[in-house]
C-alpha cells in the first residue's frame, strides 16, 4: 500500500570525483500541478533534462526546484572562467541605470549573475564530461530521493489529520439522519395542526377537492425535505476519502471529492425544515472546509 505524501519538503546530498566536489539541494512547495525546475552550472544542459526526468519520475504534483553547485578543486586559474561579453553587457545596462539614479551593482552581485560564470571549457574528452555527468545526476537523484522521504514524513503527519475530519464528517452525517427521520414527523404535525385549524374554513367555503390538494401540498412539501439521497451521496463520499487517504498519489481525487462533499452538505442544508439538521449542516460544511484545506498539503 502506497503512503500518503505531501507536497513540502527539502532534501541534499553532496558529491566529489573527477577533480570536482559538489551539492545538490532539491526544495519543494505545494502546487496543483507538478513543476520541476533546475538551476546549475552553464554548460550542462543534458543534465538539467535528466534532473527534470528524475524529478517527474518521482513526483505528482508540487513545485520542485533542484539547485546544483559544483567547483572544481584542481584546476588553478581555469576553476573559475567568466564570460566577459555577458559581463560588459549586464556592465552596460547597470551604467545606463545608473544615470537614472540606479545604485551602481557590486562586484559580487554581477558575478552572481547568470550566465557571467561558466563552466571550465578545457573539459573537452566527451568520455570525461559524460563521467562528470553521471556523478553529478547520481547525487541529483539523492537529493530528490531525500526530499520524498521528507515529504512521505509530511505525508504520514497528515494522515490522522485527513482521518480525523473524515471521522467528524461521519458522525455528523448519522446526526443528520437520526434528526432527518425526526424531520419527516415535524413536517406531519406541522401539517396535521394546520389542518385542524383550517378545517372549518374548508367545511365553509364548499370548494371540492380543496382540502385534498391541501394534503397534496404538505405531501410535495415532505419530499421535497427528504435528505435521504444526500445523506447516501454523502457516506459514500466518506468511504472513497478513506480509499484515498490510504493510498498515493490521491490529491487530486481528493480536491474533486471535496467539492462533493461540499455540494451535498449545501443541498442538506437547503432542504432543511428543522433548525436541529440546518446546524447539523451547517457544522458539517465547516469541518468539510477544515478537511479541504488540509488537502491541499496532499500530493
Amino acid at each position: 500500500m502506497s503512503r500518503l505524501s505531501g507536497m513540502t519538503g527539502f532534501g541534499r546530498a553532496d558529491g566529489a570525483g573527477l577533480g570536482w566536489t559538489w551539492a545538490v539541494e532539491a526544495r519543494s512547495v505545494n502546487g496543483r500541478n507538478l513543476e520541476v525546475r533546475f538551476r546549475g552550472p552553464n554548460g550542462f544542459d543534458t543534465l538539467e533534462r535528466a534532473a527534470k526526468a528524475a524529478g517527474q519520475a518521482r513526483f505528482a504534483r508540487g513545485q520542485v526546484s533542484v539547485g546544483l553547485q559544483a567547483r572544481r578543486v584542481d584546476g588553478g586559474e581555469a576553476a573559475v572562467v567568466v564570460n566577459q561579453d555577458v559581463l560588459n553587457r549586464y556592465l552596460a545596462l547597470a551604467n545606463q541605470l545608473a544615470e537614472d539614479g540606479a545604485t551602481p551593482p557590486s562586484a559580487d552581485g554581477l558575478l552572481a549573475l547568470r550566465g557571467v560564470i561558466e563552466a571550465p571549457e578545457e573539459m573537452d574528452d566527451p568520455e570525461a564530461r559524460a563521467a562528470l555527468e553521471a556523478a553529478l545526476l547520481t547525487t541529483v537523484e539523492a537529493a530528490l530521493d531525500a526530499l520524498k522521504t521528507s515529504r512521505e514524513a509530511e505525508g504520514a503527519q497528515l494522515t490522522p489529520v485527513l482521518e480525523d475530519f473524515i471521522a467528524r464528517i461521519e458522525a455528523l452525517v448519522a446526526q443528520a439522519e437520526r434528526e432527518a427521520a425526526a424531520q419527516v414527523e415535524a413536517i406531519r404535525d406541522r401539517f396535521a395542526r394546520r389542518m385542524a385549524e383550517l378545517a372549518p374554513a374548508l367545511a365553509a367555503t364548499g370548494a371540492p377537492g380543496l382540502e385534498e390538494r391541501v394534503f397534496l401540498e404538505a405531501a410535495a412539501l415532505a419530499t421535497k425535505a427528504d435528505v435521504r439521497e444526500e445523506l447516501d451521496r454523502l457516506t459514500a463520499h466518506i468511504e472513497a476519502a478513506r480509499r484515498l487517504v490510504a493510498s498515493a498519489p490521491a490529491g487530486r481525487k481528493l480536491d474533486f471529492l471535496m467539492q462533493e462533499f461540499m455540494r451535498e452538505a449545501n443541498t442538506l442544508c437547503s432542504k432543511s425544515a428543522t433548525t436541529a439538521l440546518t446546524g447539523i449542516g451547517l457544522e458539517l460544511k465547516a469541518v468539510i472546509e477544515q478537511l479541504r484545506e488540509q488537502v491541499q498539503n496532499v500530493e
